[in-house]
This record gives structure tokens, sequence and C-alpha cells, in this order.
């Protein structure tokens, strides 16, 4: 099957579940910027439970912005809080070390783009996956699209569909329990290479 998704800020499982699945995906390029969704922000699992990390971004006086032409507010030093975030919450992790190095550039090398920046964590995540990168883009906005899976509702955070996918081990599981569907690092963190397991037999739930 072939879906659409939007590319986000290390997306959650549950687009990965998505992904996985697909013959190919197809990213949106060309839509307009909303606040308020997974484009600048993904959830960890920290010491004190769930935490958000969002990229703070400059907002047009436009009514209306597209996300590729979203410029990231670079004077909030973003990059080095979440990966101290990161390395709080997931240096204990079974497998943080084995992809630290390939995750570290991205909070240190400076981005101007939110989807360019995205686009370089997803394909990053890939890579850790050894997954093979299947993308295309596309050029103009579809309101609908035929024949293809439309998984771009998965990027809303306040309108998300609960996903009950099946617990596995996870650093602080022990202290708050299970925490369903966070950014895709905190299932690469924990589970490694099994994380291409997990992804695909997993059920996704969309309205």
């Amino acid at each position: 099957m072939n879906i659409i998704i939007h590319p986000t800020y290390f997306p959650s499982i549950a687009h990965f579940v998505a992904i996985v699945k697909a013959r190919e995906v197809i990213l949106e390029m060309d839509d307009n910027f909303v606040k308020q969704t997974y484009r600048n922000r993904t959830y960890i699992y920290s010491a004190n439970g769930k935490l958000g990390l969002n990229i703070p971004v400059i907002h047009s006086q436009k009514n209306r912005q597209k996300y590729r032409d979203v410029k990231i507010f670079n004077k909030e030093q973003w990059q080095s809080i979440h990966w101290k975030s990161l390395l709080s919450a997931y240096r204990t992790s079974p497998f943080f070390e084995y992809y630290e190095d390939e995750l570290a550039p991205l909070f240190k090398q400076p981005f101007d783009s939110i989807l360019d920046f995205n686009l370089s964590c997803l394909e990053t995540v890939c890579a850790c996956l050894q997954m093979e990168n299947n993308f295309t883009k596309t050029e103009v906005y579809q309101k609908t699209v035929d024949g293809i899976l439309d998984y771009r509702p998965l990027v809303h955070v306040k309108k998300e569909t609960p996903q009950n996918f099946t617990p596995y081990t996870q650093v602080f599981g022990n202290k708050h329990g299970f925490i369903s569907n966070l950014s895709i690092l905190d299932l690469l963190f924990n589970e490694g290479p099994n994380a291409i397991n997990y992804l695909e037999s997993q059920k996704l739930k969309i309205a």
C-alpha cells in the first residue's frame, strides 16, 4: 500500500508503524504550518514521566504560512536543551550508546528550516533502523488523495487517536508505567535492532 504522511520531529511510533508497513511513503511537503502538531514537537520518557520537546519557530505575520517556509528560532539554544534532555532520559537505556554518534550531529549542526531539520531526523532514524529510504515528496497540496492511505491526521497532537501498542521495557517504566506512542527514539533506545520487528507487529488506529 502507498501512504501519505507528514515529516515530523523524530516521528511518533504510530508514524513509523505506518511507514514500515507501506510500499511507498509520500511525504507531505506543501501544506500550511499549524500550531500544536508534531511538526515541531516530540514526546520522550523522562524521569518525571512524559516530556514534550518543542522546537521554537518564527511565526509569520501572515494568516497562513507554508510548512516549507517556516524558520527555526535558534536564539533559544533549543538543540543543546533537547540533547541534554535525551541524555538525561536515555543514557542508561540499553541502546543509547549504540546510536548516539549518529544522532548527536543533529543537535550540533544549525538548521534554519524546520522542514529540512525534520527530514534529516527522519533520514537518520531510518539509517539507525536500517530501513530503505523509499520516500517521495509532494509538489502540490491536495486535501483528498485517491488510492493512497492518508495518514496525515497523525500529525495532530490534540486530536490524535489513542494507540494500544504492545508494552516494551522503558527506562522509567517501573516508576510511571508503560507510556505508549512516544517518539521513535524511545523505542530505538530501548529495543535497538528489535525495533523493526516491534513496528511490524503493531496495529495502527486512525480516526
